[in-house]
């Protein structure tokens, strides 16, 4: 990938999840990804909160995107080998915005850490961190 990691995340989304959910890119560099979105009905669960699942893809989404600009020499791709998250708050309006960082970025692994916040408060909503498996050719 060039240094317009920004536009190719963007392409590389088209049509898969994050592009359906309306996931934006406003920053992205080897190291470090940061992203939002803005909360329409279908980020929310039925209780008209905002869906765990909806913030956990735009975490998984960012350091994901992060992995593979950060990707050693050789490597083709990864994959999520664990993830948790800590929720400690919520929204129903506004935008959802991360910052995901690298941790760890080793030659078979890396450790990924991710804070979620509403745009509005500036509140954590989540803490997240997930390790991604290093994939390179057989």
């Amino acid at each position: 990938m060039s240094e317009d990691y920004v536009g190719q995340l963007t392409d590389r989304q088209k049509g898969f999840l994050p592009d359906h959910l309306g996931l934006e890119w406003l920053e992205a560099r080897p190291g470090y990804v940061k992203g939002r979105f803005e909360v329409k009905t279908h980020h929310l669960a039925p209780n008209t909160f905002l869906h765990a699942a909806s913030v956990i893809a735009l975490a998984d989404s960012a350091c994901g995107y992060g992995c593979i600009i950060s990707r050693p020499d050789g490597a083709l791709n990864f994959t999520t080998i664990e993830l948790k998250s800590n929720f400690l708050g919520t929204t129903r309006e506004g935008g959802v915005s991360v910052e995901a960082s690298l941790v760890h970025g080793g030659r078979t692994t890396q450790v990924w850490d991710a804070v979620v916040t509403a745009e509005a408060t500036g509140k954590t909503i989540a803490l997240f961190r997930c390790t991604q498996m290093i994939l390179y050719p057989k």
